[in-house]
């Protein structure tokens, strides 16, 4: 698949701009703070409806004005498509002109898989970062999964607000245990499916940037239902003191071992950096695999901290894809479209 064109309206530090892209490689440069990441962000809004940014619509709508407006158009194997979304005091979203009612209407429209800086982070913070990067991949291909997911964060919240009352009942208690391993063993059993997937296709990936050895481990309290209803119920007098869950879904977790070591403790920056995209194009490649096209990957700024080998090498893995790369130099690459970026404007590009 890939983005035919995106218009932007009063989007971050843009008045009014509209972009045609190519279906390959195509690369907005400039010097910082200039406006490219927000290209990135916007296409990102029309995917998942959020940005990878901020958790507040509001800051995505230029400063002065009240509202903005995002419209992509995108074309897959089996069918064009059209994406409008509206961020004012209420965000609207239209697919071909349709108002959704839903945000899982949205996913799956337009697949994508997207690097930025921050993205470091998702080996060197915490579990959460590495739960919403599984979210987000399951998401855009599995619907059931963003509602057994909802559901089991609902559920959570519910058992949680009774954790921290007084009197608790163990009865109450069991009802929410029910639930939330029903829904946590779902939710496990979708994230053991793709981190199986991502084991197939990480090794042979990495190997091909470097010659360092790759693997992935994934940890859960919800491998087993029976289990993980017995460990609720272990924990219930803990749970009772500390006020919330203490095991579950909600505290999943995988690791990277780059030559048998854990990368988050032992690893370079350059090889926490060359295992992110490693992870990023493995995701790119299940993603294939299950649609049986290739999403958009999104690259921002990727070229820190690695090495022209390593550039050149992770280069020649995109070649048939559509990419979208911000950096602050223009990358002098045969078949790409470059656009130069200057406080919020792209007054020229070339093929």
């Amino acid at each position: 698949m890939y983005l035919k064109n995106i218009k932007i309206n009063n989007f971050r530090n843009y008045d009014e701009q509209e972009i045609q892209f190519g279906e390959k490689l195509n690369i907005f440069y400039g010097e910082n703070a200039q406006g490219k990441t927000n290209i990135l962000e916007s296409i990102f809004l029309c995917a998942f409806g959020k940005s990878f940014r901020t958790s507040k619509d509001k800051e995505m709508i230029k400063k002065g004005e009240d509202y903005s407006k995002v419209e992509v158009e995108y074309q897959k194997k089996d069918r064009a498509g059209k994406i409008k979304i509206n961020l004012s005091n209420k965000k609207q979203i239209s697919v071909n002109d349709v108002k959704i009612k839903k945000l899982s209407e949205l996913l799956g429209n337009i697949n994508i898989v997207i690097f930025t800086p921050d993205d470091i982070n998702i080996l060197k913070n915490g579990p959460s970062a590495r739960r919403r990067f599984l979210d987000m991949m399951i998401g855009q291909l599995r619907t059931n999964y963003v509602y057994n997911l909802n559901m089991y964060l609902k559920t959570l919240e519910q058992r949680n607000n009774y954790l921290k009352t007084r009197n608790i009942n163990n009865e109450m208690l069991s009802i929410w245990d029910e639930k939330l391993a029903d829904y946590g063993f779902k939710i496990y059993t979708y994230r053991k499916e793709f981190i199986e997937k991502i084991k197939g296709e990480i090794g042979a990936i990495h190997s091909e940037i470097t010659d360092e050895t790759i693997e992935i481990k994934y940890k859960s309290d919800c491998s087993d239902i029976e289990e993980y209803k017995n460990h609720l119920i272990r924990n219930r007098e803990i749970d009772k003191i500390k006020g919330y869950t203490s095991a579950g879904t909600h505290r999943d977790d995988f690791k990277i071992l780059i030559n048998g070591e854990d990368v988050n403790i032992f690893g370079s920056q350059g090889q926490n950096r060359t295992a992110i995209l490693s992870l990023k194009l493995a995701e790119l490649k299940v993603i294939y695999n299950d649609i049986e096209e290739y999403p958009i990957l999104l690259l921002d700024d990727f070229m820190s901290e690695l090495d022209e080998k390593r550039i050149s090498n992770f280069l020649n893995k995109i070649k048939n894809i559509q990419v979208i790369i911000t950096c602050t130099r223009n990358i002098d690459i045969k078949g790409s479209k470059s656009y130069k970026v200057e406080k919020g404007k792209i007054f020229s590009w070339q093929i």
